[in-house]
Formats: structure tokens, C-alpha cells, sequence
């Protein structure tokens, strides 16, 4: 490992501490003056029931109208890739009680089906955990939700891996650990942390690729395949699967983490300190993968200093939000973090 430029882990200054306050004053000024404008704003519990409800209807008519073979695959996959995103946002303000903070019933509703369409993803229960301490220490060491993204990992295979396909790094990573006991220990945490709907998942998952692999390697050896009946209507199912849901959440997933991975800081920043934890990334290119996370780079710093608003309002609010965010001295657009292993020091070598 190269040496890295450390950023003083003292408390904040001052003149940083008034700088995170004028920032979040400011945006949350901003975002009531939106709501007392556009009332509709106010019925927050509405407006996420009825994301949630168009998301999961969304979904399941796309998966019917596929299935009935009134639409192609590639569009089923596209259109629910976009709705899992709306998903996720939801369950990022479920997290934060953001919805039904008083009427639990509803409010774990909404997690189940965040937790249901997403199954590749930990429980949202389980998740919240490691978001409110990922908000208290993000980009440090103890930072796991940053560090399940790939933030602080150098650029090669290995991050591309983790980011295509977490279950099978955690796998990997968990053999090549020293001793026995650790290679079972992290293996039944790998799993611990999958079960029960991202077993099933991923399961079906690497069906659907080994099965196709080996009808495709026969095809070339010149041998003749005929799957039995069983067979067959097991793959049926698995290649709906894949369509409806799998497929989708592996973009949407790939998508989200490629930026997340990216906007924040990690390593050597300052703890407690929005003004180092995130950038601001928006550039027209990377516009693809926003696309799939709902605009994540260009609006998540905003949550970092103000989490008591949802996410159609950080997108409302973006405009204003990153003119008080660049006064204040946060980054916008720092591709050195390519380079640097999300490291927040521009002189930090690759780790």
C-alpha cells in the first residue's frame, strides 16, 4: 500500500463548522419556501405511497406484458431498471423515517417492497443500521456501506468485480482470507447478509448464466442439447425472472454503486464533515448511469447536510443547492478520484 496524504482528524474548525451550517440553513430555507409554493409538496406520506404503488404496479404490467410477448425483453428490463431506481430513492427515505415515522405499519409495508423488488440488496432493516453510521463516519474506516460500493478500492478488476456482482467478491474475498476459521466466518457472513431473497437471487442469477453458457458451448462443440421437460419449465421461470427483476436490478445496482463509488470521499477525510464526505458529479456523460439512479451524483451531497428531505425535493432543490455547495467550498466534478482511490488529498497516490 503507498503512503497517503492524511487529512487532520481534529475537530472542525470555526470557519468549517459556520461553513456546514450556512450550507444547510440555506438548502433547508429553500426547500420550505418549495413546499409553501407547491402545497402538493406537504402530503409527503402521499407522494411516497404513490411512488412506491406506480413503481411496483410498473413493474409487475411490464413483466405480464413480457411474459404474453406483447413487448421485448431489452424494454421490460429498461423500463423496471428505471422504476427499481424510484425504488431504491424510496427506501433511502424509508431509512431516514421520512415516510409513516408514525404509523409503523405502513411504513414496514413500504420497506418489504423495497426489500421484495431489490431482492439482491440487504434488508432495508439491516441497512439502516449502516446508513445512520455511515452518515456519523462516512469515508472512514469503519464506513461499510462505502466500503460495500468500492469506495477506497484502487481501480482494477477487482472493483469492477465488486461492483457487477457483490455476492460472488464476498465469496471470493472470504477463501482468500488467511486462515480457515476467517474463510468460514466471512463466507456465513456473505451469506447471513444474502439470505433469504438475495440467495434465491443470485441463485437464480448464475442458473441463468451457467445454463445459457452450456447450451452455447454445446452449440459450438456441435452437440445437440434437448433439455428435459422439467428442465425446461425451470429455465422458463428462471428466464422470466432474469427479465422482470434480476436483469434490471443488476443495472440499476451496477449503475448506482459505479456513482456512489465515486462521489464520495474515502480514507482521508475529516469525520463528521459534509464538506469533505461527498462531491458533486454531473457531467453529461455520465448521464447514462444517472439515469439509472435517479440522478444520484448530482443531488446525493445534498443529503449529506440536509437527510430530512426526500428525493424528488433534492431534485427540485439542485439548482440552488449547488450554487450554496460551491460557495461553500465543495468539489464539483473532481475526476482525480479515479486516480487517487477516492482519496479526498489531490496529491493522495493510488492506494
Amino acid at each position: 500500500m503507498n503512503p497517503v496524504n492524511k487529512t487532520s482528524t481534529s475537530a472542525l474548525s470555526k470557519t468549517e463548522q459556520d461553513s456546514i451550517n450556512t450550507v444547510t440553513q440555506k438548502i433547508t430555507q429553500h426547500s420550505n419556501e418549495l413546499r409553501q409554493r407547491y402545497r402538493l409538496l406537504n402530503y409527503q406520506n402521499l407522494i411516497g405511497a404513490s411512488v412506491m404503488t406506480v413503481s411496483v404496479t410498473g413493474m409487475i404490467v411490464m413483466g405480464v406484458l413480457y411474459v404474453k410477448g406483447l413487448i421485448p425483453g431489452w424494454l421490460c428490463i429498461v423500463v423496471n431498471a428505471l422504476l427499481t431506481s424510484l425504488i431504491h430513492e424510496l427506501e433511502h427515505d424509508l431509512i431516514h423515517r421520512l415516510y409513516f415515522r408514525k404509523q409503523p405499519l405502513a411504513h414496514n409495508l413500504m420497506m418489504l417492497l423495497c426489500w421484495i423488488t431489490r431482492p439482491g440488496m440487504p434488508s432495508p432493516w439491516l441497512r439502516r443500521e449502516l446508513h445512520f453510521h455511515h452518515h456519523k463516519e462516512s469515508g472512514t474506516e469503519t464506513d461499510v456501506e462505502a466500503w460495500i460500493t468500492t469506495s477506497g478500492s484502487p481501480w482494477g478488476a477487482q472493483r469492477l468485480l465488486k461492483l457487477v456482482d457483490g455476492f460472488i467478491f464476498g465469496i471470493v474475498n472470504a477463501l482468500f482470507a488467511p486462515t480457515w476459521r476467517e474463510k468460514i466466518r466471512l463466507t456465513l457472513k456473505v451469506l447471513r447478509l444474502n439470505a433469504p431473497l438475495g440467495l434465491l437471487y443470485w441463485g437464480c442469477w448464475y442458473l441463468f448464466l451457467g445454463y445459457h453458457f452450456y447450451e452455447w458451448a454445446s452449440s459450438l462443440a456441435g452437440i445437440t442439447h434437448e433439455p428435459s421437460p422439467a428442465m425446461s419449465m425451470i429455465m422458463s421461470v428462471v428466464n422470466s425472472a432474469v427479465v422482470f427483476i434480476i436483469a434490471p436490478n443488476i443495472i440499476r445496482q451496477f449503475c448506482l454503486f459505479f456513482v456512489s463509488s465515486n462521489i464520495h470521499y474515502f480514507g482521508d477525510v475529516m469525520p463528521r464533515n459534509p464538506l469533505q464526505q461527498t462531491q458533486v458529479m454531473n457531467p453529461w456523460w455520465l448521464w447514462p448511469f444517472q439515469l439509472f439512479c435517479f440522478n444520484f451524483g448530482s443531488t446525493h451531497c445534498i443529503h449529506h447536510f440536509v437527510v430530512k428531505d426526500p428525493f424528488y425535493l433534492r431534485q427540485m432543490t439542485a439548482p440552488f443547492a449547488h450554487k450554496v455547495l460551491a460557495e461553500a467550498g465543495v468539489r464539483f466534478n473532481d475526476f482525480g478520484t479515479y486516480k487517487r482511490s477516492n482519496r479526498y488529498s489531490l496529491s493522495a497516490q493510488k492506494v
